[in-house]
């Protein structure tokens, strides 16, 4: 390698070897704001804070197997840095459009991997996209980049970022529970000697026990998920084309959705996916399917990072495989099974299987790499995903954040993702799908708040008809006869046998 050239890790380089025409490994982000943004203050934001980042001013450079960073010879800000209006009425409508076209569409390969596009008319405000290539860092580390750019508070400024710490501290895994997750920390500290260092382990008698007792369960889930049927065949599965289509709901008030999972024993994320699932098979229903006791697996990404560690770039995930019942038509009932699904995965090793798959087919040539993800693609229907942003109003380049919103990239043969951010106490979902598996992505966002309000009014009316309308706005109940304790009907429901 030349000078000033680092070896790219090999689970990010096994992200970075996995685009393909159909489905490009992009993170794409919006970023709305509550008014306009001056252009040159948001410049000067991206220049002194995200720049602080070394690594955001170098390109990936692939090898026959492996992979390194190298600086920008001909780094220019301006060239990732783009100002665009929107044609009228410059609205969600038109930003949806605009998002679906650059997720579609490549970088340069020759500069890094990253580019924000300044859209400064959108509803008589400005709007920022963001898009950024996956090898360099995933949703979690990229929410704390993120957080490195803003403010708290308008007019005060933070002190500039430093770079994040290119190394983790060793044997944290183990502290998140996750069965064989500080085995996995252990051998992917050699960084390319993963396989040499995972080796040595067995011979290290303070392991060897820790070996012995995750080995069969690392075996017996690896012979799982190899067993998993491919997901039944619908309109989300087929052949994949270059366009792909993004869509965004109205968010859902935070604390209304904690209120009902405190209520039903559940937690968040199980009411969330719940919902979504609902919104999928009302889809598919409309479009002609037969959804009597279908169920469609995610992909669900689960957070490796130890939380009490300074943030890192790179890729530190591995992913569940999660039974979505997309064919239970009542809200309760999909809300329990969603729960129960969940639970089941709590103590599951593939989150670290599928993450030190990864790292080992980062070191495998690319053929192998690809054969891989095409048979793990199969297994599931769609990328689901949950991301914590900011519990409070932030603030960039002088102005208010109003919303954010995001959308993960699907690998291999999966053409649909469906991405959930929380966000100043309020919960976004964003739906991103190739075109021709999706044409109509609103028609799938428009359902998942009329799903939650399904599940509202389950709770507080009983069972209904599974096509039962909704609750307009004007006819629901005050905000604080909704944050009053739960009612003695609410209290007397039985609840499931456990909490995820």
């Amino acid at each position: 390698m030349s000078a000033g050239t680092e070896r790219m890790s090999p689970v990010d380089a096994a992200w970075l070897r996995m685009d393909r025409a159909t489905n490009l490994m992009m993170i794409v982000g919006v970023i709305v704001f509550d008014g306009p943004v001056d252009f040159a203050c948001f410049r000067r934001a991206i220049e002194e804070r995200f720049l602080a980042f070394p690594r955001f001013r170098c390109r990936p450079a692939a090898g026959p197997v492996t992979a390194h960073w190298e600086p920008d010879p001909d780094f220019d800000l301006d060239q990732h840095l783009r100002r665009i209006a929107l044609p009228a009425p410059a609205g969600q409508a038109e930003l949806e459009d605009l998002v679906s076209g650059l997720a579609g569409s490549d970088f340069d390969r020759r500069r890094p991997l990253w580019q924000y596009h300044f859209v400064e008319n959108f509803a008589g405000g400005t709007a920022v996209i963001l898009r950024i290539h996956h090898c360099y860092a995933d949703g979690i580390a990229m929410v704390r980049v993120f957080l490195s750019l803003t403010d708290q508070e308008p007019g005060r400024s933070k002190a500039v970022a430093g770079p994040l710490p290119a190394r983790r501290s060793r044997s944290w895994l183990g502290r998140l529970g996750i069965p064989g997750a500080g085995l996995l920390d252990e051998a992917l500290a050699g960084g390319t000697e993963w396989l040499v260092r995972a080796t040595e382990l067995t011979r290290n008698p303070a392991q060897a026990g820790e070996l012995a007792r995750h080995a069969l369960g690392i075996a017996t889930e690896l012979a799982r998920v190899a067993a998993l049927p491919d997901d039944p065949p619908t309109r989300f599965r087929g052949p994949l084309g270059a366009r792909k289509s993004a869509a965004w709901t109205e968010p859902l008030p935070l604390w209304e959705v904690k209120a009902v999972a405190r209520t039903l024993g559940c937690t968040v994320n199980d009411l969330l996916l719940s919902s979504a699932a609902g919104a999928l098979g009302g889809y598919l229903r409309d479009h002609g399917e037969n959804t009597d006791n279908l169920v469609l697996r995610a992909a669900v990404p689960v957070n490796l990072r130890d939380p009490t560690a300074a943030a890192t770039l790179g890729n530190h995930f591995g992913l569940v495989f999660l039974d979505l019942p997309v064919g239970i038509r009542n809200p309760l009932e999909r809300a329990f099974a969603v729960h129960t699904a969940m639970a089941a995965l709590k103590n599951s090793y593939q989150p670290v299987l599928t993450l030190g798959l990864m790292a080992a087919l980062g070191l495998l040539p690319e053929t192998v790499e690809s054969a891989a993800i095409d048979l793990l693609s199969t297994k599931a229907s769609l990328v689901a995903t949950n991301v914590p942003g900011p519990q409070e109003p932030v603030w960039l380049a002088g102005s208010r954040i109003s919303r954010l919103i995001f959308w993960v990239p699907q690998s291999g043969a999966i053409g649909l993702g469906i991405s959930i951010l929380s966000y100043a106490g309020q919960v976004q979902f964003g739906l991103i799908a190739d075109h021709k598996r999706v044409p109509d992505p609103t028609a799938v966002t428009a359902r998942f708040r009329a799903e939650f309000e399904k599940l509202v009014l389950a709770l507080l009316l009983g069972p209904l008809p599974p096509d039962a309308p909704v609750l307009s706005p004007r006819a629901r109940p005050s905000p604080a006869r909704r944050r009053g304790a739960p009612s003695r009907r609410l209290a007397r429901r039985r609840r499931p046998s456990g909490t995820a």
